[in-house]
């Protein structure tokens, strides 16, 4: 069968547009009307752009002169996360507090992919400030999973998941900060990616924990996400955390792989469908020539309350802006106090203030020593224990996350929701690259429901990533 335009890969739909199989708009047309008659169902996207006649002409114009030399992404509608920036559009983090802030410039990434040409449907839904695994904290709604709208697309990237999931745009970016792009693309079937930190430059993007974040791609083949990521990576003056472009890792993509299998931290807490599935898929990996080796991360099973402390830190610090006289929403009462109380009540939702009020603590006098400093260290040491295993490995496999895709409301303990982020957080601590891809379908209540395959890779070592990752689902680079 066919597929539809707005159904189509990256790959798939610049070939066609460079056959003249159908043209830029047609494409647009397609992702768009797909989007206006879904989203009100999904809530995937916060706003539906109109189109750019000019940038939809030019991009036309590019790959009609250009052909084979116009970047793959020319003309290519995507899904933009409602925290990255686009000049004159709406940026709101899902928030109260933003929810009138209109972008001055763009995003470092907006502005490569503009220049790829690039074309944004909307920006989309999330967890407010990207504090969630669920979007169930967004100031607007949750979006919902295409598969079963009754259960979370994941968080905090889930509106741009639920997005290219439904077709209502043919690829996306989100943003990582403990594993809210690999959650929500194992949760919809799709491919996500967290690069090295410092890979992507993170301007312009609404910061949760400056030293976590990075933006990077979800996308419906391994192939799309090399090409969103080859697009946006590189080094920026103005982001001084980016990688200099002679410390990139030049380290040759093997025929053969080396995976490491922490055993040990796969023993319980994972539902056995799931591990049927991961197991299965390493055996098949093992049949085909690669290695599997058993490594030991005894720290990892720390890497979760660490990440609970260095996160909210940040996150305190970062939204220490937003105060009604300098930032976003402002409330005014009898008191300059009570303007700051007002302001941050009224704009906050409660998990923003959750994680504002747990950063405040670790980071207070009398406790940061006892909290902060440690979790820090012990950061340090988790570091060096991926590094001593990558003597032995070329990657670390884990299941993306523990089950598949949640119901609504299931997860309204706090902690039960921060447990969705037990395999994925160490790659952001770390500052390594990981990859989560569909390993296969299990089924709760009557409907068949994605997991994912997750990979770690050593710093600055993103493009193993995309070879293992097409091995698992069996594509050609």
């Amino acid at each position: 069968m066919t597929k539809k335009l707005n159904e189509l890969s990256i790959t798939e739909a610049a070939r066609g547009l460079r056959a003249g199989e159908f043209s830029v708009r047609e494409l647009w047309d397609a992702c768009v009307s797909e989007a206006k008659e879904r989203n009100a169902e999904l809530n995937a996207y916060l706003e539906i752009f109109d189109a750019d006649e000019a940038a939809i002409a030019a991009a036309q114009e590019r790959i009609d002169t250009e052909k084979d030399a116009a970047p793959l992404l020319c003309g290519i509608p995507l899904a933009m996360k409602d925290n990255i920036l686009i000049e004159g559009k709406i940026a709101s983090a899902a928030s109260r507090m933003l929810e009138n802030h209109r972008a001055l410039r763009d995003a470092t990434v907006t502005k490569k992919l503009k220049e790829a040409g690039a074309l944004f449907v909307g920006r989309t839904n999330m967890d407010e400030f990207a504090m969630g695994s669920s979007t169930e904290h967004s100031a607007y709604g949750v979006a919902k999973n295409p598969l079963d709208t009754e259960r979370t697309a994941g968080g905090s990237s889930g509106g741009s998941a639920s997005a290219v999931a439904a077709g209502m745009g043919l690829a996306g970016l989100g943003t990582d900060t403990g594993g809210s792009i690999r959650q929500p693309g194992a949760h919809t079937g799709l491919v996500g990616m967290k690069p090295t930190y410092g890979a992507v430059s993170r301007n312009g993007l609404i910061a949760l924990g400056s030293s976590l974040d990075q933006a990077g791609p979800l996308t419906k083949t391994v192939a799309d996400a090399k090409i969103l990521f080859d697009t946006i990576e590189g080094h920026d003056s103005l982001d001084a955390t980016t990688l200099p472009d002679n410390m990139r890792d030049t380290r040759e993509v093997p025929a053969t792989f080396r995976i490491g299998v922490p055993k040990h931290l796969l023993a319980e807490g994972i539902d056995p469908d799931v591990l049927v599935h991961f197991n299965e898929t390493l055996a098949r990996l093992e049949s085909e020539g690669h290695t599997l080796v058993d490594v030991s991360l005894p720290t990892s099973e720390y890497a979760l309350p660490v990440y609970y402390v260095i996160m909210p830190a940040e996150a305190s610090a970062n939204l220490a802006r937003f105060d009604g006289i300098r930032y976003g929403h402002a409330a005014r009462g009898e008191t300059l106090l009570s303007d700051y109380v007002l302001s941050k009540t009224e704009g906050f939702g409660p998990e923003t203030v959750r994680r504002i009020l747990l950063g405040t603590f670790v980071l207070s006098s009398g406790y940061i020593d006892a909290y902060y400093r440690k979790a820090d260290a012990v950061r340090d040491v988790l570091r060096d224990e991926y590094n001593e295993a990558f003597k032995d490995v070329d990657v670390i496999a884990f299941p993306t996350t523990p089950s598949p895709a949640f119901k609504f409301g299931e997860k309204s303990d706090p902690v039960s929701m921060y447990l969705e982020d037990i395999f994925t957080v160490t790659a952001n601590l770390t500052g390594m690259p990981a990859i989560s891809v569909p390993m296969g379908l299990v089924e709760r209540d009557g409907v068949s429901l994605p997991t994912g395959m997750h990979f770690t890779a050593p710093h600055g070592a993103d493009q193993l990533l995309f070879k293992i990752g097409a091995l698992v689902t069996k594509e050609t680079l």
